[in-house]
C-alpha cells in the first residue's frame, strides 16, 4: 500500500528540480530552504484553489518585476497576486520567495496584502546574470501555485555599452537615409533641374511639389532653407513659398512610413541585393537603384541596432517612470521639439519614436506629443538661415514655424480624439503604423486645412513682418551658399545658380553706372564701381569653391556639367566686371581729366551701343535663370547684329575724324576703346548663350527623341 506521505513527496520533488542543479557552497542554505518547504507541505491546511498571477497597473501592465533589469547591488521589489477560485483577491495568504540562479537559496516569506499582492524586496547581490526567483503557495498542488520571474542583472557599465549601440544604430539610420537620398537625387536629376519653374505656378503645384522634392531630399528643413535663399533672390514671392512649404511637410512623413512596414528582418537582404545591383552591374539605372537599396537597408539595419540596444530598456523602472511621464502632452512636445532640433532631422526623430513604439516603450497617447514636438522642432534650421537674410526670407521662416506651431496648438486640446481617429484610420494596424499613420495624418490635415487661406496668412505674416529699410551685413560675402545642402547637389545646385544670377545683377548695376561717369562727368560713382568689382571678385571665388565642393559629392553626369557651366558663367561675369573696373572706369577718370568730350554723334552712337550691350547682360541672366535655350539663340542672333552695327559705328567715328569734327579727333582713342570693352562685354555674355546650348540643347534632343 503506497503511503499518504508519497504524493506529497513527488510534489516537493517537482517544485524543487528546477533549483537541482547548483553549486556544493550553497548546499547549507539550499537545505534549510528545503525543510522549510518540506514543513510548510506538511503541516499547511490552506485553501485549496489558490493560484499566484503577475499584479498589473491600472493600464494593464505588469507590475511583477519580470523582466525587469537592474544593476549589480541594486534592488527591486517584486510582486506577485494570489487570486482564489473566483479570480478574486486573496488576502493574508504566505508566499515563498526563492532564488533558483545564479544560486540557489531561499529569499524569505511574505503574506498578500488587501489587493493580495504579496511583495519582497530583491537584492542583486549575487553578481550579474539572468536571475531567477520563483515565487509558490505552500501546500498547494496547481502548477499555477508557482510563478517563476526572470530579472536580467547587468554591470553599471551597461549603459554605455547601450548608448554605443543607440549612437552606432541612429549613425546608420542617418547615414542610410542620406544615401538613398542622393540616390534618389541622381536618378531624378533631370526632373528636379526644373523646380524653380515648377514651384512657381500655383499652390496646389507648390503643395504636390513641395512634397515630392522633400520626399526626395528626405528634408523639410533643406527645403525650406531654399526656399529662403529664392525669396530672397526675387526668384519667387513670399506668398508662392506657402504651398510649397505645406508639401514639404507632406514630404517628410513618407519616411515614417517607410519605417512602420518593420522590414528590419529583412534589412541585411536588401543590403545584399542593393551591393549586387550597385558593384556587379553596368548599367547606370541599376546602379542608381542599388545605391537606394543600399541605403534603405543601411538606414533599417541602423532601426535593427537600435532597438537591440534598447530591449533591456523594456524593464528598467527609471527609464519607463520617465517615458511615462511624456504623456503630459505639453513635456511630450517640449521633448520631441529639443530632440529634433539638436539633430535637425524631425525624419530620424519620427524613426526613432517609431522603433520605441515598436519596443513597446510608447503608447500612441505618448508618441503622438512627441510627433508634434518633432513638428516645431524642424523649424529651427529655416529659422537659423533666415537670421543673416532679408525681410521675406524671415517671412518663409516665420510661416514654417506658424504653420507648425498653429497647427499643434490646434490639436494639442484634440489629442484624445485624434488618438481615437488615427487608430479608427488605422484599423487593425499595429502600434508602430499607427505612429506612423499620425504623422501624416497631422501633416496632411493642416495642409488642407491652411492652403485655402495662404493669401490670408500672406498678409498677416506680412503685417508681422511689415516691409522695411534693413541693412546688409557683409554684402561682398555670398548670401545663399549653403555648406548643409552639399548632401542635396540637386538644391545646392539652385542655390548657385541664385548666387550667380546675384552677382550677374550686380555687373549689370556696375555696366549701368559706368555711361554716367563718361557723359555727366560724375566721378563719384568710379568708387561704387570698384567697390562692386570687389564685391564680384569676393562672389567668384565663394560660388568657384562652393561648385567645386559639389562636385566632390556623387553627382550625376548632368550635374557633373552643370557644375561646369556654372563656373563657366561665374567667370564671364567676371570678365565684364573687370572690363568695366579695370579697363572702362581709369578711362573715365583719365577723360574727365583732360578734360575731352565726345562729339554729339559720337555719344549718341556710345550710348545706344551701351544699352544694347545691357540688354545682352539682361537676356544672359534670363537665360541662365530658366535655362531657355530659345532666350540663348536670340543672344546669339543679337550678337551677328551686334558685331556688324559695331563696325558700323567705327566707321562713322572715321568718318567724323576724316572730317576733322574736332571732339571726335580729340576722343577718338577714348572712343575706341569704349567701343572695343562695350564689344567685349557682348562676346562675354554671348559666350554664356553659346554654353546654356551647349550643355542643355543636346540633352533636350536626346529627352525629346
Amino acid at each position: 500500500m503506497i503511503s499518504p506521505a508519497f504524493p506529497r513527496f513527488l510534489l516537493l520533488i517537482a517544485l524543487m528540480a528546477p533549483v537541482s542543479l547548483f553549486a556544493l557552497e550553497n548546499v547549507d542554505s539550499l537545505s534549510v530552504g528545503a525543510d522549510s518547504l518540506v514543513q510548510n507541505l506538511e503541516e499547511s491546511t490552506a485553501d485549496s484553489g489558490l493560484k499566484l498571477s503577475h499584479p498589473v497597473d491600472d493600464r494593464n501592465r505588469r507590475i511583477s518585476g519580470d523582466g525587469r533589469t537592474m544593476f549589480s547591488g541594486g534592488s527591486t521589489e517584486l510582486r506577485v497576486r494570489v487570486i482564489g477560485k473566483d479570480r478574486e483577491a486573496s488576502k493574508g495568504k504566505e508566499v515563498h520567495f526563492h532564488l533558483l540562479s545564479p544560486e540557489s537559496r531561499v529569499l524569505g516569506i511574505s503574506s498578500s496584502d488587501d489587493r493580495g499582492i504579496a511583495s519582497f524586496e530583491l537584492v542583486a547581490d549575487a553578481g550579474e546574470g539572468d536571475y531567477a526567483i520563483m515565487a509558490l503557495l505552500p501546500g498547494q498542488k496547481d502548477p499555477e501555485a508557482r510563478l517563476i520571474l526572470n530579472l536580467p542583472v547587468k554591470r553599471p557599465s551597461w549603459v554605455l555599452f547601450m548608448l554605443f549601440g543607440l549612437a552606432g544604430g541612429l549613425g546608420l539610420f542617418l547615414f542610410g537615409m542620406d544615401m538613398m537620398s542622393s540616390s534618389l537625387q541622381r536618378g531624378a536629376g533631370r526632373r528636379m533641374r526644373g523646380i524653380l519653374s515648377v514651384l512657381t505656378r500655383n499652390r496646389v503645384v507648390g503643395l504636390a511639389m513641395g512634397a515630392v522634392v522633400t520626399m526626395v531630399i528626405q528634408s523639410s528643413s533643406a527645403t525650406t532653407v531654399v526656399l529662403v535663399s529664392f525669396v530672397q533672390a526675387g526668384l519667387m514671392s513670399f506668398a508662392q513659398t506657402l504651398g510649397v512649404i505645406l508639401g514639404a511637410d507632406i514630404g517628410t512623413t513618407i519616411t515614417a512610413q517607410l519605417i512602420a512596414f518593420k522590414l528590419t528582418d529583412y534589412a541585411l537582404l536588401i543590403i545584399a541585393v542593393g551591393f549586387a545591383l550597385r558593384y556587379l552591374t553596368k548599367k547606370i539605372r541599376l546602379k542608381q537603384l542599388g545605391d537606394a537599396m543600399l541605403g534603405f537597408g543601411i538606414l533599417f539595419f541602423g532601426l535593427s541596432i537600435m532597438g537591440k540596444a534598447m530591449e533591456p530598456l523594456r524593464s528598467y523602472k527609471p527609464f519607463i517612470d520617465s517615458l511615462a511621464g511624456l504623456e503630459n502632452p505639453i513635456l511630450g512636445i517640449v521633448v520631441g521639439a529639443a530632440f529634433t532640433a539638436m539633430i535637425q532631422s524631425s525624419s530620424a526623430f519620427s524613426g526613432i519614436i517609431i522603433v520605441m513604439a515598436q519596443q513597446g516603450f510608447l503608447g500612441l497617447e505618448a508618441g503622438i506629443p512627441l510627433l508634434f514636438g518633432a513638428n516645431i522642432g524642424t523649424c529651427v534650421t529655416a529659422a537659423l538661415a533666415s537670421l543673416n537674410a532679408g525681410r521675406e526670407a524671415k517671412r518663409v521662416a516665420l510661416a514654417h514655424t506658424l504653420f507648425k506651431v498653429l497647427g499643434v496648438l490646434i490639436m494639442v486640446a484634440w489629442i484624445p480624439q485624434f488618438t481615437a481617429l488615427v487608430r479608427h484610420i488605422s484599423g487593425s494596424a499595429d502600434l508602430a503604423r499607427q505612429v506612423a499613420n499620425a504623422h501624416t495624418i497631422f501633416n496632411v490635415g493642416i495642409a488642407l486645412l491652411f492652403l485655402p487661406f495662404t493669401p490670408l496668412f500672406a498678409k498677416l505674416i506680412v503685417r508681422m513682418l511689415p516691409d522695411r529699410v534693413e541693412p546688409v551685413l557683409q554684402t561682398n560675402r555670398a548670401r545663399h551658399l549653403d555648406a548643409t545642402i552639399l548632401n542635396a547637389p540637386v538644391l545646392a545646385l539652385n542655390l548657385a545658380k541664385v548666387e550667380i544670377l546675384r552677382m550677374g545683377e550686380k555687373v549689370k548695376e556696375m555696366a549701368e553706372q559706368i555711361i554716367p561717369a563718361f557723359f555727366d562727368r560724375n566721378l563719384e560713382i568710379l568708387d561704387t564701381i570698384h567697390g562692386g568689382e570687389d564685391m564680384v571678385d569676393d562672389l567668384q571665388t565663394e560660388i568657384s569653391a562652393y561648385l567645386l565642393d559639389i562636385g566632390k559629392q556623387r553627382i550625376t553626369k548632368e550635374q557633373t556639367e552643370e557644375v561646369y557651366l556654372m563656373m563657366h558663367v561665374t567667370k564671364q561675369y567676371e570678365h565684364v566686371a573687370d572690363i568695366i573696373d579695370k579697363e572702362l572706369r581709369p578711362l573715365a577718370r583719365k577723360m574727365a581729366a583732360e578734360s575731352v568730350a565726345f562729339s554729339e554723334s559720337g555719344e549718341t552712337e556710345v550710348r545706344a551701343f551701351h544699352l544694347k550691350m545691357l540688354k545682352q547682360i539682361s537676356r544672359s541672366l534670363e537665360a541662365f535663370r530658366d535655362n531657355s535655350l530659345d532666350e540663348a539663340r536670340n543672344i546669339e542672333a543679337k550678337h551677328q547684329r551686334y558685331r556688324v552695327l559695331e563696325l558700323d559705328y567705327r566707321q562713322a567715328h572715321y568718318a567724323r575724324v576724316r572730317s576733322a569734327v574736332s571732339e571726335s579727333v580729340k576722343s577718338s582713342e577714348y572712343h575706341l576703346d569704349l567701343m572695343d570693352a562695350l564689344r567685349r562685354i557682348d562676346s562675354y555674355s554671348t559666350n554664356i548663350a553659346h554654353a546654356l546650348l551647349n550643355t542643355y540643347q543636346g540633352e533636350r534632343k536626346a529627352s525629346d527623341s
